[in-house]
Protein backbone atom coordinates (compact mmCIF):
# COMPACT_ATOMS: atom_id res chain seq x y z
CA UNK A 1 0.00 0.00 0.00
CA UNK A 2 1.42 3.12 -1.32
CA UNK A 3 -0.25 5.60 1.07
CA UNK A 4 -2.72 5.28 4.23
CA UNK A 5 -5.71 7.02 3.02
CA UNK A 6 -4.51 6.47 -1.05
CA UNK A 7 -4.14 2.87 -1.27
CA UNK A 8 -2.03 1.85 -4.43
CA UNK A 9 -3.67 -1.52 -4.97
CA UNK A 10 -7.45 -2.57 -4.66
CA UNK A 11 -8.44 -6.47 -3.95
CA UNK A 12 -11.29 -7.52 -5.71
CA UNK A 13 -12.63 -10.40 -3.51
CA UNK A 14 -15.34 -11.90 -4.92
CA UNK A 15 -12.99 -14.05 -7.01
CA UNK A 16 -11.94 -15.91 -3.98
CA UNK A 17 -15.13 -18.32 -4.38
CA UNK A 18 -14.48 -19.51 -7.17
CA UNK A 19 -11.41 -20.84 -6.76
CA UNK A 20 -12.50 -24.65 -7.09
CA UNK A 21 -14.48 -23.51 -10.89
CA UNK A 22 -11.93 -21.45 -11.98
CA UNK A 23 -10.56 -23.30 -14.74
CA UNK A 24 -14.62 -23.63 -16.01
CA UNK A 25 -14.98 -20.21 -15.06
CA UNK A 26 -11.91 -19.72 -17.32
CA UNK A 27 -13.01 -21.72 -20.27
CA UNK A 28 -16.87 -20.05 -20.20
CA UNK A 29 -15.69 -16.44 -20.09
CA UNK A 30 -12.94 -17.05 -23.05
CA UNK A 31 -15.71 -18.51 -25.31
CA UNK A 32 -17.71 -15.91 -24.52
CA UNK A 33 -14.94 -13.03 -25.38
CA UNK A 34 -14.24 -15.06 -28.57
CA UNK A 35 -18.05 -15.06 -29.36
CA UNK A 36 -18.59 -10.92 -28.83
CA UNK A 37 -15.31 -10.46 -30.10
CA UNK A 38 -16.06 -11.96 -33.62
CA UNK A 39 -19.53 -11.42 -34.32
CA UNK A 40 -19.24 -7.66 -33.24
CA UNK A 41 -15.82 -7.56 -35.54
CA UNK A 42 -18.21 -9.29 -38.77
CA UNK A 43 -20.54 -6.68 -38.05
CA UNK A 44 -18.37 -3.85 -38.60
CA UNK A 45 -16.08 -5.25 -41.59
CA UNK A 46 -19.31 -5.90 -42.94
CA UNK A 47 -20.84 -2.09 -42.66
CA UNK A 48 -17.34 -0.50 -43.31
CA UNK A 49 -16.46 -2.19 -46.52
CA UNK A 50 -20.15 -2.41 -48.26
CA UNK A 51 -21.10 0.81 -49.31
CA UNK A 52 -24.90 -0.10 -49.67
CA UNK A 53 -25.18 -0.44 -46.00
CA UNK A 54 -23.77 3.36 -45.40
CA UNK A 55 -26.57 4.46 -44.07
CA UNK A 56 -27.38 6.27 -40.66
CA UNK A 57 -29.08 2.55 -39.70
CA UNK A 58 -26.51 0.47 -40.24
CA UNK A 59 -23.57 3.24 -39.42
CA UNK A 60 -25.38 3.25 -35.72
CA UNK A 61 -25.16 -0.58 -36.00
CA UNK A 62 -21.65 -0.58 -36.36
CA UNK A 63 -21.04 2.25 -33.47
CA UNK A 64 -23.03 -0.35 -31.13
CA UNK A 65 -20.98 -2.86 -32.19
CA UNK A 66 -17.76 -0.82 -31.42
CA UNK A 67 -19.13 -0.11 -27.93
CA UNK A 68 -19.86 -3.37 -27.50
CA UNK A 69 -15.85 -4.40 -28.34
CA UNK A 70 -15.22 -1.30 -26.18
CA UNK A 71 -16.73 -2.96 -22.98
CA UNK A 72 -16.04 -6.00 -23.69
CA UNK A 73 -11.69 -5.36 -23.57
CA UNK A 74 -12.35 -3.44 -19.99
CA UNK A 75 -13.46 -6.32 -18.68
CA UNK A 76 -12.88 -9.48 -20.44
CA UNK A 77 -8.84 -9.66 -20.56
CA UNK A 78 -8.75 -8.39 -16.79
CA UNK A 79 -11.64 -11.08 -15.75
CA UNK A 80 -9.44 -13.89 -17.33
CA UNK A 81 -6.73 -13.02 -16.06
CA UNK A 82 -8.06 -12.80 -12.30
CA UNK A 83 -9.36 -16.09 -12.96
CA UNK A 84 -6.12 -18.08 -13.62
CA UNK A 85 -4.28 -15.86 -11.24
CA UNK A 86 -4.14 -16.44 -7.13
CA UNK A 87 -3.87 -13.05 -6.43
CA UNK A 88 -6.49 -10.42 -7.77
CA UNK A 89 -4.99 -7.09 -7.17
CA UNK A 90 -5.56 -4.27 -9.41
CA UNK A 91 -3.35 -1.24 -9.77
CA UNK A 92 -5.49 2.55 -8.39
CA UNK A 93 -4.59 3.72 -11.75
CA UNK A 94 -5.86 0.39 -13.72
CA UNK A 95 -8.71 0.59 -11.37
CA UNK A 96 -10.05 3.73 -12.03
CA UNK A 97 -9.46 3.27 -15.64
CA UNK A 98 -12.18 0.11 -15.58
CA UNK A 99 -14.30 2.06 -13.47
CA UNK A 100 -14.33 4.75 -16.39
CA UNK A 101 -14.67 2.29 -19.66
CA UNK A 102 -17.50 0.25 -17.62
CA UNK A 103 -19.99 3.27 -17.12
CA UNK A 104 -19.31 5.31 -20.13
CA UNK A 105 -19.71 1.84 -22.59
CA UNK A 106 -22.92 1.97 -20.61
CA UNK A 107 -23.89 5.42 -21.51
CA UNK A 108 -22.56 4.48 -24.88
CA UNK A 109 -24.88 2.38 -25.23
CA UNK A 110 -28.20 4.67 -24.16
CA UNK A 111 -27.02 7.69 -26.14
CA UNK A 112 -26.30 5.35 -29.53
CA UNK A 113 -29.68 3.86 -28.71
CA UNK A 114 -31.13 7.53 -28.68
CA UNK A 115 -29.85 8.44 -31.86
CA UNK A 116 -30.85 5.22 -33.43
CA UNK A 117 -35.04 5.92 -32.19
CA UNK A 118 -34.52 9.52 -33.83
CA UNK A 119 -33.90 8.50 -36.35
CA UNK A 120 -36.57 5.90 -37.05
CA UNK A 121 -39.12 8.45 -35.84
CA UNK A 122 -37.31 10.92 -38.95
CA UNK A 123 -38.00 8.04 -41.22
CA UNK A 124 -41.30 6.84 -40.30
CA UNK A 125 -42.56 10.26 -39.24
CA UNK A 126 -40.82 12.70 -41.88
CA UNK A 127 -40.35 10.51 -44.22
CA UNK A 128 -39.82 13.16 -47.05
CA UNK A 129 -37.76 15.06 -45.14
CA UNK A 130 -35.64 12.00 -43.68
CA UNK A 131 -32.57 13.00 -46.43
CA UNK A 132 -32.29 16.55 -45.75
CA UNK A 133 -32.56 16.07 -42.08
CA UNK A 134 -30.16 12.95 -41.56
CA UNK A 135 -27.26 14.23 -43.49
CA UNK A 136 -24.21 12.55 -43.03
CA UNK A 137 -22.37 16.25 -41.59
CA UNK A 138 -25.76 15.61 -38.92
CA UNK A 139 -24.99 12.14 -38.31
CA UNK A 140 -21.14 12.48 -37.73
CA UNK A 141 -22.00 15.78 -34.83
CA UNK A 142 -24.34 13.18 -33.60
CA UNK A 143 -22.46 10.19 -32.96
CA UNK A 144 -19.41 12.93 -31.54
CA UNK A 145 -22.13 14.45 -28.83
CA UNK A 146 -23.22 10.92 -28.27
CA UNK A 147 -19.45 9.93 -27.51
CA UNK A 148 -18.14 13.40 -25.66
CA UNK A 149 -20.75 14.07 -23.36
CA UNK A 150 -20.54 10.56 -21.26
CA UNK A 151 -17.17 10.58 -21.39
CA UNK A 152 -16.88 14.46 -19.79
CA UNK A 153 -20.00 14.00 -17.46
CA UNK A 154 -18.62 10.44 -15.79
CA UNK A 155 -15.51 11.87 -15.99
CA UNK A 156 -15.85 14.44 -13.97
CA UNK A 157 -17.63 12.08 -11.37
CA UNK A 158 -15.07 8.98 -11.34
CA UNK A 159 -12.14 12.06 -10.81
CA UNK A 160 -14.07 12.69 -7.58
CA UNK A 161 -14.19 9.23 -6.41
CA UNK A 162 -10.52 8.97 -7.14
CA UNK A 163 -9.42 12.21 -4.71
CA UNK A 164 -11.77 10.39 -1.66
CA UNK A 165 -9.39 8.72 0.79
CA UNK A 166 -10.41 5.43 1.78
CA UNK A 167 -10.31 3.58 4.99
CA UNK A 168 -9.59 -0.11 3.09
CA UNK A 169 -8.83 -1.55 -0.16
CA UNK A 170 -11.15 -4.71 -0.43
CA UNK A 171 -13.62 -4.42 -3.05
CA UNK A 172 -16.36 -7.41 -3.02
CA UNK A 173 -17.01 -7.12 -6.97
CA UNK A 174 -15.39 -9.15 -9.67
CA UNK A 175 -14.42 -5.27 -11.36
CA UNK A 176 -13.90 -2.31 -10.43
CA UNK A 177 -16.80 -0.05 -9.31
CA UNK A 178 -17.49 3.24 -8.62
CA UNK A 179 -19.71 2.51 -5.57
CA UNK A 180 -17.81 0.42 -4.11
CA UNK A 181 -15.20 2.59 -4.10
CA UNK A 182 -17.43 5.51 -2.66
CA UNK A 183 -18.16 3.10 -0.02
CA UNK A 184 -14.31 2.26 1.67
CA UNK A 185 -14.32 6.52 2.09
CA UNK A 186 -13.12 7.62 5.49
CA UNK A 187 -14.96 10.83 4.49
CA UNK A 188 -19.03 12.54 4.02
CA UNK A 189 -19.22 11.10 0.04
CA UNK A 190 -22.21 13.47 -0.39
CA UNK A 191 -21.16 15.80 -3.29
CA UNK A 192 -20.27 12.38 -4.64
CA UNK A 193 -23.91 10.66 -4.59
CA UNK A 194 -25.46 14.24 -5.53
CA UNK A 195 -23.05 14.25 -8.78
CA UNK A 196 -23.64 10.23 -9.25
CA UNK A 197 -27.39 11.02 -9.41
CA UNK A 198 -27.26 14.08 -11.55
CA UNK A 199 -24.95 12.42 -14.13
CA UNK A 200 -27.34 8.83 -13.72
CA UNK A 201 -30.24 11.53 -14.75
CA UNK A 202 -28.36 13.39 -18.02
CA UNK A 203 -26.62 10.00 -19.06
CA UNK A 204 -29.24 7.42 -18.55
CA UNK A 205 -32.95 8.59 -17.81
CA UNK A 206 -32.91 11.24 -20.19
CA UNK A 207 -31.80 9.28 -23.14
CA UNK A 208 -34.31 6.77 -21.38
CA UNK A 209 -36.91 8.99 -22.05
CA UNK A 210 -36.34 10.37 -25.53
CA UNK A 211 -36.33 6.84 -26.71
CA UNK A 212 -39.60 5.97 -25.27
CA UNK A 213 -40.83 9.68 -26.92
CA UNK A 214 -39.89 8.47 -30.15
CA UNK A 215 -41.26 5.36 -29.72
CA UNK A 216 -44.37 6.20 -29.12
CA UNK A 217 -44.97 9.22 -31.24
CA UNK A 218 -44.24 6.37 -34.27
CA UNK A 219 -46.90 3.85 -32.23
CA UNK A 220 -49.36 6.82 -32.56
CA UNK A 221 -48.61 7.25 -36.71
CA UNK A 222 -48.32 3.60 -37.34
CA UNK A 223 -52.14 3.25 -36.26
CA UNK A 224 -53.02 6.07 -38.59
CA UNK A 225 -51.64 4.25 -41.49
CA UNK A 226 -52.39 0.94 -43.62
CA UNK A 227 -51.42 -2.49 -41.75
CA UNK A 228 -48.57 -2.42 -44.49
CA UNK A 229 -47.33 0.31 -43.30
CA UNK A 230 -47.37 -0.66 -39.72
CA UNK A 231 -45.73 -3.82 -40.71
CA UNK A 232 -42.69 -2.30 -42.21
CA UNK A 233 -42.36 0.17 -39.52
CA UNK A 234 -42.84 -2.66 -36.55
CA UNK A 235 -40.31 -4.90 -38.54
CA UNK A 236 -37.60 -1.88 -38.59
CA UNK A 237 -38.51 -1.04 -34.58
CA UNK A 238 -38.53 -4.03 -33.10
CA UNK A 239 -34.69 -4.61 -33.14
CA UNK A 240 -34.10 -1.50 -31.47
CA UNK A 241 -36.85 -1.82 -29.36
CA UNK A 242 -35.90 -5.40 -28.34
CA UNK A 243 -32.34 -4.17 -27.64
CA UNK A 244 -33.36 -0.64 -25.71
CA UNK A 245 -35.66 -3.06 -23.11
CA UNK A 246 -33.52 -5.81 -23.09
CA UNK A 247 -30.35 -3.02 -21.98
CA UNK A 248 -32.64 -0.53 -19.59
CA UNK A 249 -34.21 -3.83 -17.86
CA UNK A 250 -30.06 -4.72 -17.19
CA UNK A 251 -28.72 -1.60 -16.59
CA UNK A 252 -31.80 -0.81 -14.21
CA UNK A 253 -31.06 -4.07 -12.04
CA UNK A 254 -26.96 -3.07 -11.63
CA UNK A 255 -27.92 0.57 -10.67
CA UNK A 256 -30.30 -0.57 -7.83
CA UNK A 257 -29.33 -3.85 -6.95
CA UNK A 258 -25.59 -2.93 -6.77
CA UNK A 259 -26.53 -0.91 -4.03
CA UNK A 260 -27.72 -3.66 -1.34
CA UNK A 261 -26.08 -6.94 0.24
CA UNK A 262 -27.19 -9.70 -2.15
CA UNK A 263 -26.66 -13.74 -2.26
CA UNK A 264 -22.84 -14.22 -4.34
CA UNK A 265 -24.69 -15.49 -7.58
CA UNK A 266 -27.24 -13.01 -7.54
CA UNK A 267 -25.05 -10.05 -7.49
CA UNK A 268 -22.32 -11.75 -10.35
CA UNK A 269 -25.59 -12.21 -12.44
CA UNK A 270 -26.63 -8.72 -11.67
CA UNK A 271 -23.36 -7.14 -12.25
CA UNK A 272 -22.49 -8.99 -15.35
CA UNK A 273 -26.01 -9.18 -17.23
CA UNK A 274 -25.70 -5.05 -18.96
CA UNK A 275 -21.80 -5.90 -19.86
CA UNK A 276 -22.30 -9.30 -21.51
CA UNK A 277 -25.64 -10.03 -22.49
CA UNK A 278 -26.04 -7.05 -25.36
CA UNK A 279 -22.61 -7.18 -26.98
CA UNK A 280 -24.07 -11.21 -27.66
CA UNK A 281 -27.71 -10.05 -28.16
CA UNK A 282 -27.36 -7.18 -30.98
CA UNK A 283 -25.25 -8.30 -33.32
CA UNK A 284 -27.54 -11.46 -33.23
CA UNK A 285 -30.59 -8.84 -33.11
CA UNK A 286 -29.28 -7.05 -36.13
CA UNK A 287 -27.51 -9.50 -38.07
CA UNK A 288 -30.05 -11.54 -38.60
CA UNK A 289 -33.18 -9.63 -38.53
CA UNK A 290 -32.01 -7.19 -41.18
CA UNK A 291 -31.72 -8.63 -45.22
CA UNK A 292 -29.29 -6.10 -46.14
CA UNK A 293 -27.44 -6.95 -43.15
CA UNK A 294 -27.61 -10.91 -43.37
CA UNK A 295 -27.35 -11.11 -46.98
CA UNK A 296 -23.80 -9.58 -46.72
CA UNK A 297 -22.42 -11.83 -43.64
CA UNK A 298 -23.27 -14.95 -45.70
CA UNK A 299 -21.56 -13.98 -49.15
CA UNK A 300 -18.93 -12.40 -46.86
CA UNK A 301 -18.48 -15.77 -45.00
CA UNK A 302 -19.28 -17.89 -48.26
CA UNK A 303 -16.39 -15.92 -50.33
CA UNK A 304 -14.12 -16.49 -47.50
CA UNK A 305 -15.13 -20.11 -47.41
CA UNK A 306 -14.48 -20.55 -51.43
CA UNK A 307 -10.79 -18.75 -51.11
CA UNK A 308 -9.40 -21.04 -48.42
CA UNK A 309 -10.62 -24.14 -49.88
CA UNK A 310 -7.54 -25.91 -51.83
Amino acid sequence: MGNGSHPYYFYLTMYKDQQNFRYIYFTLVLILYFVIFSMNTLIIVVIFFERALHQPMYILIACLSVNSLYGANGLLPKMLADLLLDTHAVSRPACFIQILVIWTYGSYEFTILTIMAYDRHVAICEPLKYHSIMTTRTLAIMVAVAFLYPMCAIGFNVSLAFQLPLCGNELRKLYCSNWSVVQLSCVETTLNNIVGIIITVVTVFLPLFFILYSYIKILVICQRNSSEFKRKALHTCLPHIVTFVNYSIAVFCEIIFSRYELPDVVAVILSLEFLIIPPVLNPLVYGFNFPEIHRRIFLLLTSTKISMTP
